[in-house]
């Protein structure tokens, strides 16, 4: 059975940082690409960053701006997202989502995903 669990959500001020996890467990996590997507009340999901299946490629959304990193560890099993610079419109519910077996990153192809974790930036 496959689990991802995200954790390291919470509270933050703007310009605060966070960094979140996603433990997995029951995947060829070492073969797969791993993907970071939010939801906001009343908006539409959208995709945060990626990382290709052998750590060697990211990819983010125009809106992070440089603010957050996404990174694997195959040793883990885990995936991160280090967000600096936090701004309110970045509350959201997190989800950690593994892409696809070999995956480069920047397939639309989710397989799994975690029950999400939620992130408050206050003004």
């Amino acid at each position: 059975q496959v689990q991802l669990v995200e954790s390291g959500g919470g509270l933050v001020q703007a310009g605060g940082s966070l960094t979140l996890s996603c433990a997995t467990s029951g995947l060829p996590f070492s073969r797969y690409s791993m993907h970071w997507l939010r939801q906001a009340p009343g908006k539409e999901r959208e995709s945060v960053a990626a990382i290709s299946w052998t750590g060697g490629s990211t990819y983010y959304a125009n809106f992070v701006e440089a603010r957050f990193t996404i990174s694997k560890d195959n040793a883990k099993n885990t995936v991160y997202l280090q967000m600096n610079g936090l701004k309110p419109e970045d509350t959201a519910q997190y989800y950690c989502v593994a892409g696809v077996e070999y995956g480069l990153g920047y397939e639309d192809e989710y397989d799994y995903w975690g029950q999400g974790t939620q992130v408050t930036v206050s003004s």
